[in-house]
């Protein structure tokens, strides 16, 4: 099992040599002190040594994966984050597998997505931005019911006022316009 982890992570971080990855990284001033680093093609962002860096088994931890992968993701870049996000060593993270899915959502593997949340909530039923991108998700197929669905299962953990509720629910009356 060990094994067949790495051989996955190494594929992907050959797969990764091929992108031009940015990699936004916290620095290590406490939360506040945001640094954003620019990397060449090839190269990763190394927290230890403050410096962009040819990508090595192992060397980045899962937070900055995460990070990475995210940043990727909300700019619009989905196969790059895709192949950052597959070099977590934890497979079974649902931030991970939330972006996943987000990426392969917006890359037009809306199946693919939806199996990626379906996994993210059945580790964390709670995680409600992954329940509002699943609804987002359905509404792409065409199921307002599912939408409907996931709006109820948000309301129940966080109410109407929380982000991923109004993010949702416009989505929903959107399409029901349309």
């Amino acid at each position: 099992m060990h094994k067949r982890m790495l051989i996955q992570a190494a594929t992907a971080l050959v797969a990764l040599q091929f992108f031009s990855v940015p990699v936004f990284a916290a620095g290590s001033g406490g939360g506040s002190d945001q640094t954003t680093t620019q990397c060449k093609k090839g190269e990763v962002w190394d927290k230890k040594k403050q410096k962009c860096v040819p990508p090595k088994e192992g060397m980045l931890d899962d937070d900055s994966i995460y990070d990475a992968g995210h940043a990727l993701a909300m700019a619009g870049r989905y196969d790059e984050a895709i192949a950052v996000l597959s070099l977590a060593a934890n497979k079974q993270d649902p931030r991970i597998l939330n972006y996943l899915g987000y990426s392969h959502r917006h890359s037009g593997r809306v199946t693919v997505g939806l199996g990626y949340y379906e996994e993210a909530l059945r580790i964390d039923p709670n995680y409600t931005l992954v329940r509002e991108y699943l609804g987002e998700a359905h509404l792409q197929i065409g199921d307002l019911a599912g939408a409907q669905q996931q709006l109820m299962e948000i309301e129940k953990r966080t109410g109407k006022g929380s982000r991923e509720y109004g993010m949702l629910s416009e989505q929903i009356d959107h399409f029901m316009r349309s």
